[in-house]
């Protein structure tokens, strides 16, 4: 029936296999367990609650009500808690370095808490971007029955009748530094951008990820564009735990929906809602801990069947509820299926295919809706993660090309050897019109961290310079960014990729048609430089940023760290 073997309740009869068993029953009954519950699964509940982001802040209710549904369903629930870092709140800052490190934090410490009890399934309840890559490649690693919850987005803010996010007080500082708002609009912006519990809610990484986990099949129908604070999460919260019973009983696994279809499912959705560049990261580290063979370039070749036909933030109109309240995922997917563009047959967490599920979802949205455009008559006619290579990345780069105009651009070179010397440049009118910002030594190793250039790529923007000035980095971006930007270039900096030796006025060419990024150096400067090169000593001695730097691998293969 599945790929892989899982014996049912192992950790149940462990238990309570004889007298050498006693110890163990010992300390369960001390957390509640009676003499029946050791005939019940033990379904691990790993709850990503957190005051430190709002993000977060909403999911211990949701933690409770999967709590008692097990118990209703027939189940033993354990919860444990798992961390978060908020890329909003570290935005710009040191702590950004964190972000991507708490992916695999994440990934680990659900690993460890549901091999060293035993867990016969889990439930991971996340909101914040890596909760969800995070928990992903835990449950990938674990091959237990699973289920992903996501917290739900966060509700717009409002201010002078239009929609706000997170982003817009981004680009307020941009906007602030070329005198186009004062000081008193920016704290307006940023008093209304964020009004309650949720993740950040255009189609940023938070909802990306949600969406693209839906289209896998790891999470229930319609799940991953709810509001945090809406009655249908704390209903759709307890389905959620209802169908990981079912799972239990059919013993359904993670890598028997994780296929390399679904996989392929999870792309062409993230092309449709003009997803995050995360995606393509977090994508290849989740393949990596399933074993399902994937690569940049499979990207690539999606991204030019699938049109992007949802209108959303960054560079659309609307924000996830909106689309929610349109159709959500489910309506998306159906139509892609009617097109050919999904495979139907993907097994997922209801125990039904992808087909099944989409079976009485209209085959197209509502009229008296825009956020779901027609097929036909879609935002852009191929998808708007590009994957780049030449001699700038010989290992590829990843270009994000929704809300611009300009596909190619060649330019001076404008060097900077972290986020905070080029945000500095930026806000102070040092930027021009056709320059090429280089940000460097902000790779997986080199930052150590990967940090996201949300701050330099919003302030590029509000200083109206969107169109007219291209980013490029081994860092990251979040999300929230649009713009002429590539991130994610392999080999990084830090390890002597092409990107570290470029200088000021250096002329750097971005070809989006042909799929190139290219430095105007002969083959023999470069190798010269290459043999001048001396790689900075990172800064970090101990701890996890040390340990982080030492163990991670190229962008190229998701930054994993195994």
């Amino acid at each position: 029936m599945t790929q892989n073997s899982h014996p049912l309740n192992s950790k149940s009869r462990a238990i309570t296999q004889g007298d050498r068993r006693a110890p163990n029953r010992a300390m369960l009954r001390a957390v509640g367990f009676t003499d029946d519950d050791f005939n019940k699964p033990i379904v691990g509940i790993a709850n990503g609650q957190s005051g430190t982001t709002p993000c977060n802040a909403g999911l211990g209710k949701l933690a409770d009500i999967a709590s008692v549904e097990i118990r209703k369903s027939g189940g033993m629930p354990q919860m444990f808690g798992t961390i978060t870092v908020s890329d909003g709140i570290s935005m710009g800052t040191e702590g950004m370095k964190c972000s991507l490190v708490s992916r695999e934090v994440i990934a680990d410490s659900i690993e460890t808490v549901c091999r060293g009890a035993s867990m016969d399934a889990v439930i991971c309840i996340g909101g914040c971007d890596k909760n969800m890559p995070g928990a992903m490649i835990a449950m990938a690693r674990l091959n237990i029955p699973g289920i992903f919850v996501y917290g739900g987005t966060i509700k717009p803010g409002h201010l002078s009748g239009k929609d706000l996010t997170v982003v817009n007080v981004f680009e307020a500082v941009g906007q602030l530094g070329a005198g186009s708002i004062d000081k008193e609009e920016l704290t307006d912006i940023e008093k209304n951008a964020c009004p309650g519990y949720g993740s950040c809610g255009g189609m940023f990484t938070a909802n990306t990820m949600s969406s693209a986990f839906e289209a896998m099949g790891m999470s229930l129908p319609y799940s991953s564009t709810m509001a945090n604070e809406d009655n249908d999460k704390e209903i759709s919260t307890g389905e959620s735990a209802k169908a990981l019973l079912n799972m239990v009983e059919k013993n359904i696994l993670p890598r028997d929906i994780m296929t390399k279809k679904a996989f392929e499912n999870a792309i062409a959705v993230v092309m449709a809602v003009g997803g995050s560049t995360n995606a393509v990261l977090h994508f290849l580290a989740i393949a990596h801990s399933a074993g399902v063979p994937l690569t940049m370039n499979e990207f690539e070749e999606i991204r030019k069947k699938i049109p992007v036909f949802c209108d959303l933030k960054p560079s659309g109109q609307y924000v996830a509820i909106d689309l929610h309240y349109a159709g959500g995922i489910p309506q998306v997917m159906k139509m892609m299926l009617n097109a050919g563009l999904l495979h139907g047959d993907c097994m997922t967490v209801t125990g039904k295919t992808i087909a099944e599920n989409l079976k009485d979802v209209p085959d197209q949205p509502r009229a008296d809706q825009n956020v779901i455009l027609p097929l036909d008559q879609p935002k852009y006619t191929e998808g708007h993660l590009v994957i780049l290579h030449g001699n700038l990345c010989t290992e590829g780069a990843v270009a994000k090309v929704s809300g611009v105009t300009t596909r190619n651009i060649s330019g001076p070179a404008r060097v900077f050897n972290s986020e905070e010397e080029c945000l500095d440049a930026i806000l102070d009118d040092k930027i021009k019109a056709g320059d090429i910002v280089v940000i460097r030594f902000e790779g997986p190793k080199g930052g150590p961290g990967m940090r996201e250039m949300l701050a330099p790529t919003a302030a590029i923007v509000g200083k109206g310079l969107g169109d007219q000035v291209a980013l490029i980095t081994d860092g990251r971006f979040s999300g929230g960014t649009y713009g002429i930007v590539i991130g994610h270039i392999a080999p990084e900096a830090q390890i002597g990729g092409t990107i570290g030796l470029i200088q000021d006025d250096d002329i750097i060419t971005i070809d989006i048609g042909n799929n190139q990024l290219d430095v105007k150096l002969s083959e023999e400067e470069l190798e010269q430089r290459k043999k001048q090169f001396v790689a900075p000593e990172i800064k970090y001695k101990s701890g996890v940023l040390a340990k982080y730097a030492k163990l991670v691998g190229s962008a190229c293969k998701g930054a994993v760290t195994d």
